[in-house]
């Protein structure tokens, strides 16, 4: 597997356990929405964080009265989380200087005509 791809699915993993701590109940098209993925995707993905433990899924009675699906980090969900942030954030900075310079090329090419 291509480091590339390995990146991408780490960002879409970082991200998913991201919006769950931060909004339990939120459904799986919502997730959809958030992330631009399809919504087997974000299904395919819960599925692979509740069989590696990082997360529970329980249900509650929503006030319309549908049954949903409330996610819940476990604390291998939070380790698993806090590390891919470390991982996410160097990757980040690094992209953030390469741009950075990239753009300072480019102002120095643009001032001198």
């Amino acid at each position: 597997m291509s480091d590339r791809l390995e990146q991408q699915r780490e960002e879409i993993r970082f991200r998913v356990l991201r919006l769950i701590e931060n909004k339990p109940e939120i459904s799986q098209r919502e997730l959809a929405d958030e992330l631009g993925i399809s919504l087997g995707q974000v299904n395919y993905q819960l599925k692979a964080l509740k069989e590696r433990g990082l997360i529970k899924v329980g249900n509650f009675l929503r006030s319309d009265n549908k049954l949903a699906y409330i996610y819940l980090l476990t604390p291998k969900g939070v380790a698993d989380k806090l590390a891919i942030t470390k991982l996410f954030m160097a990757r980040k900075r690094q992209e953030f200087e390469l741009m950075k310079a990239e753009l300072e090329e480019l102002e120095r090419e643009f001032n001198k005509s």
